[in-house]
Formats: C-alpha cells, structure tokens, sequence
C-alpha cells in the first residue's frame, strides 16, 4: 500500500494492516529463529528431567587445598609427571571371542645366557592388551587343479573348479559380501572402495564393482520379497518415508522416496518408489490387514479411510516436536505439554523395564496412561478456547495438529501390541541418511531399487544381531541351491534359526583354518 492510499485508509482498514504486519513479521521471526536453530543448535528433541532433590553439575564441590602431584618445576612451565609403564590389563578394553589375539612375548635382557629350568623358573605371567589395527587387506586366492594322467587308460583327469557365485566373474563370494557390507552398512561408496583396491596393488575396473553389486543383489532379490511379504502378514506394521536422489531428468537427478515399513516381527523393508503419492502405499502393503502406525502424512490417513479393516494409529513422537517448535515463542505452554508427553513416556519406559506384554501392558496402559492422554487433550481445548492466541502462533498449530489426530493417538491404549510412536522405525531407517551424505544419489531408480533391497537385509540383520557379513556369505551360496518354496527360510529373522549354527564359509575362511 502506498502513501496516498495509507492518507485515504480508513482507521479500521489501518488497524487490519497493523495487525497483519505483526502475524507476517511474528512469521519472519519464527522463521529465522528456526534457521539458526538448524545451523548453529543443537539437533537433539531429547530433554532432561531435572529433580531438585539432586545437585547440580559442581554444585556443593570444594576445591583441593592443594593438587596431589605438584609436579617438576621446568623452566616456564610446569612437566606434568611421567606416567609408570602399564603392567596390568587396560580396564576399559572389552573385546569378546571373535576378536584375534596375537601373543606377542617380552625377552627379559636379565635373563640374557640363563637357562629356563636350571637357572630360573617361569612362575607367573603378567598380561596387559593394547588394541591395535592393520591396512584392509585382500588376497587373490591361487586355485591349483592337478591334471594327472590315469595309468591303465591313459586318459587326462582334472577336479572341477569350485563353482562361482556369479558365473563367468573372478569375484570371491567373500569380496563380493564385504562389498555389500563395506558399501550399506558403513556408508563406503564404491569409488572409495576402488581406490583402496588400487592402493592395495590389486587392478580392477570401476565398473566391474558395480556390476558385481547388481548382479549379487539380483540374486538376494526374492529374500527380500519374502521379507517384504513376512511385513505385509504381520498385524501391526509402521511406514514412513524419506527421500533419495535417484534417476535423471533433463540433466537433473529426480527426488524419489524410499517407503519404510517396520513389522512386529522384528523386520524392516525399504521399498523404492518415484513419488510420495498414496497409491504406492497401495501398492507397498498390498492385502495387509491390521494396524498402521505412521506420523500425520494425510496421505496415510487416506488410505487408511479407503479400508475398513486398517486400523490407523498415530506417533506421539511427531505431535511432541510441534510443541518443541512453539518453546521460543510459548515456554510456559509448550514446557507444560512437553511435561504431560514425557510422563506417557515414562510410563512406557517402565513397561519396557518389567517386560511386561498384553494383558498385563495393556492394564499398564488403562490405569496409569489413559487418564493421562484424556487430561492432556482436554488441557489443549481450554487453552485454545480461554487464551486468544493467532493460528499462526506454534502452540496454536501444534495443538490443533494433536487434537486434529486425537482419535489415532488413542490407539495405543486399546491395543498392547501398538507402540507409542515410529521411533524404532526411525531408528531402522538411520542408514538410508547416513548412505544419502556418503554416494549423495543413486543414479538410476533400477541403482536405488537395488539399494533399498539389500539395506532391507542388512538392516533386519542388525535388529536380529546377525552378522551381515556372515549371513551374505551363506545365503550367496545357498540361494542357488535353495528350494524357492522355501525361500523364507534365508530372510534374516528365519535365517538365524536355520542356518545360523552352521553358516557356509568362504574358500578364504576354509583355507585359513
């Protein structure tokens, strides 16, 4: 607006534009404080409760009267006194069986020209550990095949070479693992691997490591479906998504999502699709039937609308950071519904404790948490009713955003088996970010398939504490030879039960044992 349309305003048509100044400029200031929040704050939702009956960090701490070791006055300063040499075992090394332990004997010079027996006798030993690490090695494994020549018929005879994971490639079923391990569970691309290759002595093209990559995945492809598909049969199921860079378009890389979905046995899946539509959630849970736990994407609510059976529960995790958001602008408010969030918390945190499950975690759940959810959302009704607060202040949103999803928030209290929120999805789903900062994007959406198919595998290993080395080295050479009726039995979850005992080993392993 003008100067001579300001003259011409009318006094209300002022007090309109005052007011919506203040909500724009209220907006900037939420804005910014947001920025420098990602920029220079801290990450971490997490809060700490804090109990009066306890001191604070140095409260009640009394100063020396005089330090324990003065030291050695040297010229400008003071040397801090040598340290003894360490003859017991470093209390904070832990290792367990796995690890090799290489001896390495100390020669004592006193006993230069002594014999053991006669002039002396070995009483005790004293033991200390140092951890200690070598380069990543490879080893070409030399395959020699007699040709011996029968004497009574004269004919030539050789073994057959053992057969080769992938046919035609002079990959061992142990590179071709600690590729997929290197690459999905530490985050190493496979042009770093290629350099350690090179400076290692050994020579091999780039594009040879990434054929290998798509080609053992192909062949683990129907035990992810078979994962997938244990997912859809369970009753309670948690999805999310997070987006990937993944194939070309006008000389950019598109954005697509992968969809995660968490089932109650312990199973993670990480289905790719080109957009964040709800008919690939359709099409990711096919005939699943039962409970959906999610954040509040509408796009899940719809779909949980189009079918009767789905039950649709919410996270409570995602309605806390509204109020996280709103603390800068409405501390009292947002601290006192961050504490209500936090007690429900608490309560679970204590079911977890005692290991408690259905009736008893659902009773649990009625008596401590239930009056503690109807008490918090009747607390967010007076406060929008009685305080005129603006719809865009961040209390504001952020209690409508809960009492907007009040029915699916709900959910947990009738039902033992749903969590109060997707956390531990979350926390499965960690490594597609983590990948994401490390090879950036995947450069065709057939290369961000194949990720996500094996990070379903490696990732349930992890929740299942199977190794993933160790599993890929046997279902690599197992799945050729696999009945496909049974291929459930070489998911990760099924795996440990059958084969975990007595895994395949590698020529590399066997012939160093």
């Amino acid at each position: 607006m003008g100067r001579e349309e300001l003259a011409r305003a009318s006094r209300e048509e002022l007090i309109d534009l005052v007011i919506a100044s203040q909500v724009r400029l209220e907006e900037v200031e939420q804005q910014l404080r947001w920025f420098k929040q990602q920029i220079f704050g801290p990450k971490s939702e997490r809060r700490i409760a804090v109990d009066p009956s306890q001191l604070s960090l140095g409260e009640g701490l009394v100063e020396p009267t005089e330090p324990k070791d003065a030291g050695t006055p040297v010229r400008e300063h003071v040397r801090r006194p040598r340290p003894k040499p360490e003859e017991v075992e470093d209390p904070g090394l832990r290792f367990d069986d796995t690890v090799p332990v290489q001896r390495i004997v100390v020669e004592d010079p006193a006993l230069e020209g002594l014999r053991e027996g006669i002039d002396y006798t070995v009483v005790s030993e004293k033991k200390s550990y140092r951890l200690a690490q070598q380069p990543a090695s490879y080893r070409v494994l030399e395959i020699v095949r007699p040709v011996v020549k029968l004497a009574e018929t004269g004919a030539l005879t050789s073994p057959m070479a053992p057969p080769s994971v992938l046919p035609g490639s002079y990959a061992d079923v142990s590179l071709l693992a600690g590729m997929l391990v290197d690459k999905f569970r530490y985050h190493l691309p496979l042009y770093r691997q290629h350099q350690r290759l090179q400076a290692a002595g050994v020579t091999v093209s780039r594009s040879s490591l990434t054929t290998w990559v798509h080609r053992a995945v192909a062949l683990l492809e129907p035990i992810y479906e078979a994962q997938l598909a244990s997912i859809r049969s369970g009753r309670v199921v948690a999805m999310d998504e997070t987006p990937i860079r993944a194939g070309r378009q006008k000389g950019k890389m598109r954005t697509g999502y992968f969809w995660p979905v968490y089932g109650d046995r312990e199973e993670v899946a990480f289905p790719f699709a080109r957009t964040r539509a709800r008919p690939h959630i359709e099409e990711i849970l096919g005939a699943f039937d039962g409970t959906l736990v999610s954040d509040g994407y509408e796009a899940y609510e719809r779909f949980a609308t189009r079918r009767d059976s789905i039950v649709h529960a919410l996270c409570w995790a995602h309605t806390r950071r509204g109020f996280v958001k709103a603390e800068d602008v409405e501390p009292a408010r947002a601290t006192q519904a961050l504490e209500q969030i936090r007690a429900l918390y608490e309560i679970e945190r204590e079911i977890t404790e005692q290991q408690l499950e259905g009736e008893a975690k659902l009773a649990a759940r009625g008596q401590r948490s239930q009056p503690l959810v109807a008490a918090f959302f009747a607390w967010l009704e007076r406060e929008l009713v009685e305080h005129a607060l603006l719809p865009t202040n961040p209390f504001t949103k952020a209690a409508l955003y809960a009492l907007e999803r009040k029915k699916g928030l709900e959910v947990f209290l009738t039902d033992p088996d749903v969590p109060i929120d997707t956390n531990h999805l979350e926390r499965a789903l960690r490594p597609i970010p983590m990948g994401r900062k490390n090879w950036l994007f995947c450069w065709t959406e057939v290369g961000a398939e194949v990720v996500g198919q094996i990070q379903s595998l490696i990732s349930t290993c992890v929740l299942h504490d199977v190794d993933p080395y160790t599993y890929l080295v046997d279902v690599l050479q197992r799945v050729d030879t696999h009945p496909f009726s049974q291929v459930e039995q070489l998911t990760p979850r099924l795996w440990k039960e059958h084969f975990a005992s007595d895994p395949m080993r590698s020529m590399l392993e066997t012939a160093i044992a």
